[in-house]
């Protein structure tokens, strides 16, 4: 059987350590044909042609030859193989244009790969990301159903047919309903998120968008409200304002109070605000267990509190030690900026030799109302830092850097960084431990 490779989408590109596709003789290069004689049109279909206890796997090898394996495995186990492509099909783009779509706010010149808008529920289930389920055909529904592709993540807004379709431009937006109650009737679970414009979808409309979105409970799962970005590029786009400290705080008292009333009706809080509402009100969080397991930690929905406590957490196990000397620096966003400050001092305190400078980096870039560290370019890192004696090491997020790459959004990486700042630059997980770890080892 002859197979293009050069054109195919279901070249391997990793096997895991001690995984079965190891055990048996499966290699990077490889070239997957089929599954119990079925071709494999994309990844969620891979998934569930393998879920089976025993499956016949047809593979190509890179001198042309096929072969064909049996394997006896665990329900749902993995292979534990990926591909050159990771849904082994063309992304789906986004046909939407919504009013507060950041990449129509990105300048000219950043990593290619940011000007694509995906819109593919398969990128939803292996990746996280949103989709605003406006650009599914029925046959997409159906699939996710037949394949059980469950959590998947949607991008909300508002369930107000008229207004949805208003602010994403798409004049199938108001089905929205419809469809999530379909899914829900086949159990697939749903995290939602809105990203809320002042004047558009907050206030009454934020009241009707979750008791729409609570009715679904518990298929849907949880929802995470955000505060819309708005950068310095937005020509001949919707005029959108952002939020200050008196709109922050009516947002924070409108979802409080909701979430007392999900508290007793539903026995979980249900919607959670970002933490730059918090930080903007000038308010504290909510404590690490009202977060109840950070189910949107990415959409930063608690991040601050996550890793704090568990910043002072793992202090508490050390024991003081003034052996360790050394003087490094921090880069972070102006939003996180008193947050990571604190938590140098608490460092410090312990490590009385560590002297830790800690760098608000302003987003020149996309323009003063951008403040998440996860927006930070390298751009801006070296203009504002360029001459500070920084140390032996300067500490970033890991939200600063592509996930699967070390390239920051300006395209600059990791590497061209060091070189211009003359220092070693040590990107940091979200997690308490691993941040303390990498300071004082």
């Amino acid at each position: 059987m002859e197979v293009n490779v050069k054109n195919s989408n279901n070249i391997i590109s990793k096997v895991y350590k001690d995984s079965i596709a190891e055990e048996i003789g499966i290699e990077v290069g490889d070239l997957l044909i089929a599954v119990n004689d079925q071709k494999v049109h994309d990844i969620i279909e891979y998934k569930f042609l393998i879920s089976d206890e025993y499956i016949e796997l047809e593979i190509q090898k890179r001198d042309g030859e096929v072969y064909i394996y049996e394997i006896e495995k665990d329900f749902d186990e993995e292979l534990g193989i990926e591909f050159v492509n990771p849904i082994i099909d063309k992304a789906k783009s986004c046909r939407n244009k919504c009013i507060f779509c950041f990449i129509d706010q990105l300048p000219k010149g950043m990593r290619k790969t940011l000007y694509f808008k995906d819109d593919d529920s398969r990128l939803s289930f292996l990746q996280g990301n949103f989709i605003t389920l406006t650009n599914m055909s029925e046959e997409d529904i159906q699939n996710i159903i037949k394949y059980r592709i469950s959590p998947i993540n949607i991008s909300v807004h508002t369930t107000n047919p008229e207004l949805r379709a208003k602010m994403i431009n798409n004049k199938h937006a108001g089905k929205l309903l419809e469809t999530m109650k379909r899914l829900a009737d086949a159990q697939i679970e749903m995290n939602c998120q809105i990203v809320l414009c002042p004047g558009y979808n907050d206030k009454e409309e934020l009241d009707r968008t979750l008791v729409d979105l609570s009715s679904l409970y518990p298929y849907v799962n949880s929802v995470a409200i955000v505060p819309v970005g708005v950068t310095r590029y937005r020509e001949n786009l919707a005029k959108l304002d952002i939020f200050n400290y008196e709109t922050a705080n009516q947002t924070i008292d409108q979802v409080h109070r909701l979430q007392d009333k999900y508290l007793k009706e539903l026995n979980t809080r249900f919607a959670f605000l970002s933490d730059e509402f918090y930080i903007i009100a000038k308010r504290p969080l909510l404590n690490y267990d009202e977060y109840e397991g950070f189910l949107q930690f990415e959409d930063g929905v608690g991040m601050i509190c996550k890793q704090g406590t568990e910043i002072v957490r793992y202090l508490d196990t050390l024991e003081e030690n003034d052996d360790i000397e050394k003087i490094v620096s921090i880069a972070t966003g102006s939003s996180a900026y008193e947050f990571i400050c604190d938590m140098a001092d608490k460092i410090m305190k312990k490590f009385k030799n560590i002297k830790i400078n800690v760098y608000k980096i302003v987003n020149d870039y996309f323009g003063h109302t951008i403040t998440v560290s996860g927006l930070i370019t390298a751009t801006d890192i070296i203009k504002q830092l360029d001459g500070e004696d920084l140390g032996e090491a300067l500490y970033i997020t890991r939200s600063m850097l592509k996930g699967d790459e070390e390239v920051f959004l300006d395209d600059i990486t990791l590497e061209q960084l060091e070189q211009k700042l003359n220092v070693k630059v040590i990107p940091c997980e979200n997690e308490g431990k691993i941040f303390v770890d990498k300071i004082i080892n």
